[in-house]
């Protein structure tokens, strides 16, 4: 599925415009073409400040903003690269703590461009070759860079070791890339490791564990599992964490979620297995509940998108869009159908399965409303309401997310719980129309 963005500052939206009209507008894997590319730049991969390499079906974006929220919180300055953004085109890149300005991005767009030629680079790698450009440019004490897909042969795979590298929670995702076999999937994400370089990872099933201590020690890369080389676990009232170092209470996250817990730890595991940046426990403490990452089980606040609620209602969002990102979030909702009227708003991809995800998200809320996700390929939300009928549950289809919390408000009269779900382009729009876009 090819990303989309759109600008409105001229200068930027000119150079989105170039990169259409270059890039082979879809998903590429491969390391050739982004090879070349930094190459002509200057290879900037190799002056970074100290890179923390995240990879993971799902919670490396938490992980990410758990680790910034660390390094900030003890005084220091860090990049970091993300994907995909949800409103703006800069939202990808993080310089120094702060987004990318409007005109520097557009410069490095340029930059970046005008070295492509006859390469054939997708959107992604000419995104990831501006982000190191930039990053190679700036002072910082840290980079943090997400893996955008997969991992073994992700355009961010071009780093040299870093100091650290971990992967997030596994799960089929982008089939059409890593195949349908988690096993698979687990040794494409293990591909981050890199010789000398710690590869910090969760505890998973035996064939997954096994598969990616295979890649790690092909690579010459330690591998640190959670129940082995750290551990953690919740009290009720704060996550403790252990390892080699010692224990560590963490206070529970800012972020919504159980998942969340686990996703905090690891970014503690991460810290604590580095020696390249200095990053206080205190600072690891703070982090837990100073971390940002919208759209992961986010409470939007009451905004012009919002308001068509009934007051006292509560308004979730959170870009789950395949089973296993899901299946935390449908825990995070336990109770809601107890508690009062509940409603699931919902729009995918064509490209993912509608149908686990409604089975863990529908059960939870009393009523479906589908939506269309604006400007990319999605399925139809009388197909999406029809799928969700064939499953029990009560479901109709919208127009839009305005048009589907004025339906919700008109099935209740009174407050509800409400999660708008299923894509991060559907976050991306809900955001901007509740004058909410991430800064």
């Amino acid at each position: 599925m090819p990303d989309h963005a759109r600008s409105q500052n001229p200068a930027v939206q000119a150079q989105l415009d170039r990169l259409w009209s270059l890039s082979p507008g879809a998903d590429i894997l491969g390391l050739e073409r982004i090879t070349t590319l930094l190459a002509r730049l200057g290879d900037p991969q190799h002056h970074l400040p100290p890179v923390f390499h995240v990879a993971g079906t799902n919670g490396k974006g938490s992980t990410c903003a758990f680790l910034r929220a660390a390094i900030e919180t003890s005084g220091q300055a860090v990049h970091v690269y993300s994907s995909p953004h949800l409103v703006r085109f800069n939202e990808r890149i993080r310089l120094g703590g702060r987004l990318i300005d409007d005109t520097a991005l557009a410069s490095v767009l340029d930059e970046v461009l005008d070295h492509a030629e006859g390469i054939g680079a997708s959107f992604f790698e000419v995104t990831t070759a501006a982000a190191f450009l930039c990053f190679a440019r700036t002072p910082a004490a840290a980079t943090i860079v997400e893996v955008g897909l997969g991992g073994r042969l992700d355009a961010t795979n071009i780093l040299p070791p870093p100091a650290i590298c971990g992967i997030a929670a596994l799960g089929i995702d982008h089939e059409a890339f890593l195949g349908s076999s988690l096993t698979g999937i687990a040794r494409e994400k293990a591909g981050i490791a890199k010789a000398g370089t710690p590869l910090v990872t969760m505890d998973y099933a035996r064939p997954l564990r096994q598969a990616i201590a295979e890649v790690a020690e092909a690579a010459g890369a330690p591998m640190l599992a959670r129940g082995e080389a750290w551990f953690s676990r919740s009290d009720g009232k704060a996550i403790l964490y252990e390892d080699r170092q010692g224990t560590i209470a963490l206070p529970r996250p800012c972020l919504s979620g159980p998942h969340q817990s686990r996703n905090l730890a690891l970014a503690v595991a991460m810290a604590r297995h580095q020696a390249a940046v200095t990053i206080p426990d205190s600072a690891l403490q703070a982090a837990a509940t100073q971390a940002y990452w919208p759209a992961r089980m986010q409470r939007l606040s009451s905004g012009p998108l919002t308001q068509a609620l009934p007051e006292g209602s509560e308004c979730w969002l959170d870009g789950a869009h395949n089973p296993s990102a899901a299946t935390p979030v449908a825990r995070t909702m336990a109770g809601w159908k107890a508690q009062g009227p509940s409603a699931l708003v919902l729009g995918m991809l064509a490209n993912k399965d509608a149908g686990p995800v409604l089975h863990r998200l529908g059960a939870m809320v009393d009523l479906v409303v589908t939506v269309p996700v604006p400007h990319h390929a999605c399925h139809a939300p009388e197909d999406l309401a029809e799928q969700a009928r064939r499953q029990g549950l009560s479901a109709e289809a919208a127009t839009d997310p305005a048009d589907a919390l004025v339906r919700i408000a008109g099935h209740f009269d009174r407050p509800a719980r409400v999660l708008i779900a299923g894509s991060l382009y559907l976050a991306g729009q809900v955001l901007e129309a509740n004058d909410e876009v991430p800064q």
